[in-house]
């Protein structure tokens, strides 16, 4: 007969009880291997959990041994139950934020296939920005409970919370930069003013939303670079965002030319040009002399494109093929300057 009050008894708990909690652990896995045949999405969900459950599990496991056995008729044994308990709360919030993050991951999943375009990136924005918030505040019920658990903390915090003043102190902290952030990340998500995947021109720079988090923007340049903008700019500054309502652009080539430029031949090789591009979606073209003055006329060049990187790469196409064009075969349409000499 074992004597649970006994040192050796207390091993012989903590081993059983971390065998138990192991158990419980391998025996999850198996149920998400068995079941994943069926669920694809049961080993993902073993995957993203195992570690916050192996954790809580051999936690709760140690303390209920702990305390069933000779610890729990020690002195030191309540400040060591509490350091269990603390671990309890991080892993369960642990555990927590692993499931909330893998549903909003299943959420994001579903809605690339629902949606698309413009409103596939509102969505994905709200859900990731809603995903972060969430997340923080387990983190901060976590950390609340802990300090909760301390008597000392929990008499302050109760007459703080209790305290008309609150409000006052909370109010100061908002108009904090920090804070004042934060409620612009979630302001951003919210009133769509901004979307991850949008295409915006920022401070000068091209680039399109890489992540939006709480408290600052990340805009993915096109030559690699990243501009880490504050939240509250983007409330404060207004921005150029060239997919608001859909990916389709239009996008236009100025050229300098002379007089003598003939405007039929070329509004048709401008067409054959566009033509044979795979980067025109044949909404719309159109070639105008827009501006005369000096020694040369402006043409003006219109194309449409289902999106920015097509637009892009139809303008340098018209620009390019239309110089070359002009070059070999009408080098008088070039823009000349013209100087008269007198006796």
């Amino acid at each position: 007969m074992i004597d649970w009050t006994s040192w050796t008894g207390t091993i012989v708990a903590i081993g059983i009880a971390v065998a138990i909690a192991l158990a419980a652990v391998f025996g999850l896995r198996l149920l998400a291997s068995l079941l994943s045949r069926r669920l694809a999405w049961m080993r993902d969900l073993d995957r993203r959990v195992r570690r916050a459950w192996m954790a809580f599990c051999i936690v709760v496991a140690v303390w209920i041994a702990g305390a069933v056995s000779a610890p729990g008729r020690e002195s030191w044994w309540p400040a060591v139950s509490h350091a269990l308990l603390i671990g309890a709360i991080l892993s369960a919030g642990w555990l927590l934020a692993a499931l909330v993050s893998f549903g909003f991951e299943g959420l994001l999943s579903r809605e690339q296939v629902t949606f698309s375009g413009a409103n596939l990136r509102r969505r994905r924005t709200q859900l990731l920005v809603i995903q972060r918030l969430t997340v923080v505040l387990i983190g901060v019920v976590a950390i609340g409970a802990v300090l909760f658990s301390f008597p000392a903390l929990r008499i302050v915090g109760t007459s703080l919370l209790a305290s008309a003043g609150i409000v006052s102190v909370i109010a100061g902290l908002a108009a904090q930069s920090i804070f004042g952030n934060l409620i612009a990340g979630v302001q951003i998500a919210f009133t769509d003013a901004i979307r991850v995947g949008d295409v915006v021109v920022i401070e000068g720079e091209w680039g399109h939303i890489g992540e939006i988090n709480l408290s600052y923007v990340v805009v993915y340049i096109w030559d690699e670079r990243r501009l880490v903008i504050p939240c509250s700019y983007f409330i404060t500054n207004p921005i150029e965002t060239w997919t608001r309502k859909s990916d389709a652009i239009l996008g236009t080539v100025y050229m300098d030319l002379d007089w003598r430029v003939p405007m039929d031949e070329v509004r048709a090789k401008f067409q054959e040009i566009i033509e044979a591009s795979d980067a025109w979606d044949r909404r719309t073209s159109s070639v105008y002399v827009t501006d005369a003055q000096g020694g040369h006329v402006t043409v003006r060049f219109v194309v449409s494109s289902e999106d920015s990187d097509d637009q892009w790469v139809l303008r340098c196409q018209v620009r390019e093929q239309m110089m070359t064009w002009l070059q070999r075969e009408h080098p008088e349409a070039l823009p000349l300057s013209r100087v008269t000499l007198e006796r």
